[in-house]
């Protein structure tokens, strides 16, 4: 019996991202759910692309999965294909031997480390901070008079910039595939721009209707998102102090 492979059920490549990971799910949950769609509803199959989901939607158990299936591939390539059977301590050696093969072709670890945290992380970072840390001083600026019309569009136009940066730091955080050991850096990170995200949308409505709920919710979401990126720093220093 062949194991079963997630990514083929969410029909994406074992490099997507957990945001491509997330909208694979939620198009697939759509299309055969049979609420949704009575036609072609099949519960078998929404049964499988849940448990898809549950696995390669948080990274630390993706992480698992990957190495579970890089095991079964080494096997696979020495000829052992009987999943209801143990494989022999020969196989074992062999599959072990060909992952440590692979793994000594690529990339050093500590190389694909170095060129994340470069070229993702830090910008990451960097741009998350010229967000959040300049929310406050935003808002007291407006509070003087939220009806001033300068004032108003000062506000929007910290907006914009903040709708920019994000962009950035989303492409950033998408051009590379995090290295396993800083998993947790990565996740902390992703949630962190998804509040910022739906944070600078709560902010936008209340430039529209002066209704205070909006303006609440999204100085909350910039608050939680704040947390998250600490949480990411802190994360990355018992990273680099295991080293």
């Amino acid at each position: 019996m062949a194991i079963s492979n997630h990514y083929q059920t969410l029909n994406i490549s074992p490099e997507a991202t957990q945001l491509e990971i997330k909208k694979a799910y939620r198009r697939l949950a759509k299309l055969f759910h049979p609420d949704s769609n009575q036609a072609i509803g099949n519960h078998d199959q929404i049964t499988q692309i849940n448990a898809a989901y549950e696995v390669l939607g948080d990274p630390q158990s993706r992480q698992s999965y990957d190495r579970q299936l890089q095991y079964h591939a080494g096997l696979e390539a020495v000829g052992f294909a009987g999943w209801d059977e143990k494989p022999t301590p020969q196989q074992r050696t062999a599959a072990a031997q060909r992952h440590y093969q692979r793994r000594q072709t690529g990339q050093d670890a500590d190389e694909q480390l170095e060129i994340w945290l470069s070229r993702v992380y830090v910008p990451v970072n960097r741009l998350l901070a010229r967000i959040l840390n300049t929310l406050d001083e935003q808002i007291d600026d407006l509070a003087a008079d939220p009806f001033d019309d300068e004032l108003m569009e000062d506000f929007q136009d910290y907006l914009e910039d903040c709708r920019q940066f994000l962009g950035q730091a989303q492409a950033a955080f998408r051009s590379l595939p995090n290295p396993p050991t800083v998993a947790g850096v990565a996740a902390h990170l992703y949630y962190c721009l998804n509040q910022v995200s739906d944070g600078i949308e709560e902010l936008s409505l209340f430039t529209l209707n002066y209704d205070d709920h909006y303006l609440h919710v999204g100085q909350e979401m910039f608050r939680i998102a704040r947390r998250l990126r600490r949480e990411a720093q802190f994360s990355l220093k018992e990273v680099t102090a295991s080293r």
